[in-house]
């Protein structure tokens, strides 16, 4: 059996996963962006990091956002811990995309509130997969009461 530290297993898990990781401290400054984020949005981690979460949040959708991360900055309450949020991100391209994610609260070794991890899903397919049946089913819905 090849022995890993679990330091190394933890970075390898953050870094390689297929879902957008990112981390931002209490300010919603990216502290840490993974492949996934990299792949998903496209914005590389080096240009993502030390930038404020708007990067890839639609601009219609920041005032809600910021006002539900600070009352968890403040409170270390989220619903989104068991939950998964839908809402849509921007690429870097300014392309739309429709994403699930699951929100951590991050303490400092004192237990103090330090940021949040968000673990992030692009389900922009399944979003429109949904879509079209649900309007199929209208049409459908439609024809059998008109006929």
């Amino acid at each position: 059996m090849i022995e890993m530290s679990n330091e190394e297993l933890c970075r390898q898990l953050v870094q390689e996963c297929n879902d957008a990781i990112i981390y931002s401290d209490r300010a919603g400054i990216i502290r840490l962006w993974n492949a996934g984020a990299e792949q998903m949005l496209g914005f590389s981690a080096e240009e993502a990091t030390g930038q404020s979460l708007d990067i890839f949040i639609p601009e219609n959708q920041r005032a809600r956002h910021w006002e539900g991360y600070f009352k968890v900055m403040e409170t270390g309450v989220t619903r989104y811990a068991k939950e998964l949020l839908a809402a849509p991100a921007i690429r870097k391209d300014g392309t739309r995309l429709s994403t699930e994610f699951s929100m951590t609260i991050i303490r400092d070794e004192v237990g103090r509130i330090a940021g949040s991890v968000a673990v992030m899903r692009d389900v922009s397919a399944k979003w429109q997969k949904e879509k079209a049946l649900k309007s199929r089913l209208a049409e459908l819905e439609k024809e059998s009461s008109a006929g």
